[in-house]
């Protein structure tokens, strides 16, 4: 096979792989560093590099979790609070491997538009990657993520763009 059909094959096979779906093999440290370093290759106009992400393993992704879960009963009154919304937030995070966090940072040389394209396309490189490693992976962007400032240590001209979840799948 030729690269351009590998390529191909790839683009085909990818798909949101979501949690419930990750088995409890972990992810080599190879091959997180090489999703990650994807990411970085994306173009990005005037070379801002406008993606920031946060890497959530282990006692600070279960820390995650647990955060995400009380942001959710905070921002929720008792009428439209859901136990099972509150459930399924603390079991996605815990069922990944790995969640990372997406920040755009506007650097304010280009739109803003142009600045988030790029993080999206290097988020593309990271499923692309995940899809060639047999990595499950979805990004999810819940109003919630506008409430993880502090933790995330977000500036002012910066905004959280979801969560990348990622495990692997059988």
């Amino acid at each position: 096979m030729n690269k351009a059909e590998i390529l191909k094959e790839i683009i085909e096979r990818r798909r949101s792989i979501f949690p419930k779906d990750y088995t409890e093999t972990k992810i080599s440290q190879d091959i997180l560093d090489e999703i990650l370093h994807s990411a970085t290759l994306a173009p990005n106009h005037k070379r801002t590099k406008p993606w920031r992400f946060k890497t959530f393993r282990g006692e600070e992704k279960a820390q995650l979790a647990l955060e995400m879960q009380n942001i959710y009963k905070a921002t929720q009154s008792e009428q439209t609070f859901l136990q099972k919304k509150y459930d399924d937030i603390g079991f996605k995070i815990n069922k990944a491997d790995v969640v990372v966090s997406i920040v755009v940072n506007f650097s304010g040389m280009v739109p803003e538009w142009e600045e988030i394209a790029a993080v999206s396309m290097a988020v593309q490189n990271m499923y692309l990657t995940c899809t060639a490693n047999e990595i499950g992976c979805y990004w999810s962007s819940p109003g919630i993520v506008n409430h993880l400032k502090d933790s995330l240590t977000i500036e002012e001209n910066q905004r959280c763009l979801g969560l990348f979840y990622m495990g692997r799948q059988d």
